[in-house]
């Protein structure tokens, strides 16, 4: 404070930013993920100016037989390994819907919670994109069907072949996340 007074101001001194995330400006890795408890989707793209490549994408699978304590975990372990090789600087997942079933929303909130969950405890910012709107974004119809959806993944990467289901919405999420990210929208990202 007394040197404040004297006019000698003390200069803060920078801190670099860990070299692990330092990416350039224009680029993104986005992990979209689609939460279930007997499937998780994940799917990763890197965007880089106006480039959108897929870096990875799967299913993380349950057996039926398996307690949903089990499942949990595993969607915790796996997504953690993704972001350990990927290294990830933004996700998206799907947001809530409301079934008519209560049993099966509460489900599908524990598989989402442990999703959300690893993600937050590596410091990624969340997002969340309705289901409507992110087929909406990808296929121009609020209502397409789930194959609509993995052709247009499939077209819009240049995958070799149809990402499998919940893989798909994954890719589809981090897409549509991309896009809105690109463009100076009017309705801003819900962050959680």
């Amino acid at each position: 404070m007394q040197q404040r007074l004297n006019g000698k101001l003390a200069r803060p001194a920078l801190v670099p930013a860990p070299t692990s995330r330092r990416l350039s400006p224009i680029t993104q890795i986005i992990l979209g993920v689609d939460p279930s408890v007997r499937g998780t989707g994940y799917g990763v793209i890197r965007m880089e100016k106006s480039t959108l490549v897929a870096l990875a994408h799967g299913t993380i699978s349950c057996p039926k037989d398996w307690e949903r304590s089990r499942c949990l975990a595993k969607i915790s372990q796996a997504l953690r390994d993704v972001l350990r090789e990927h290294q990830p600087t933004v996700c998206v997942v799907e947001g809530l819907f409301f079934a008519q079933n209560l049993k099966t929303a509460i489900i599908m909130g524990e598989a989402r919670g442990a999703a959300m969950a690893t993600v937050a405890e590596a410091g990624l910012d969340i997002y969340e994109i309705a289901t409507r709107k992110v087929k909406q974004a990808i296929v121009g119809y609020g209502a397409a069907q789930k194959i609509a959806v993995a052709k247009m993944v499939q077209r819009m990467l240049n995958l070799a072949e149809l990402p499998a289901p919940d893989a798909a919405d994954a890719l589809a999420l981090a897409l549509t996340h991309a896009q809105e990210n690109s463009r100076h929208g009017l309705t801003p990202l819900k962050k959680i």
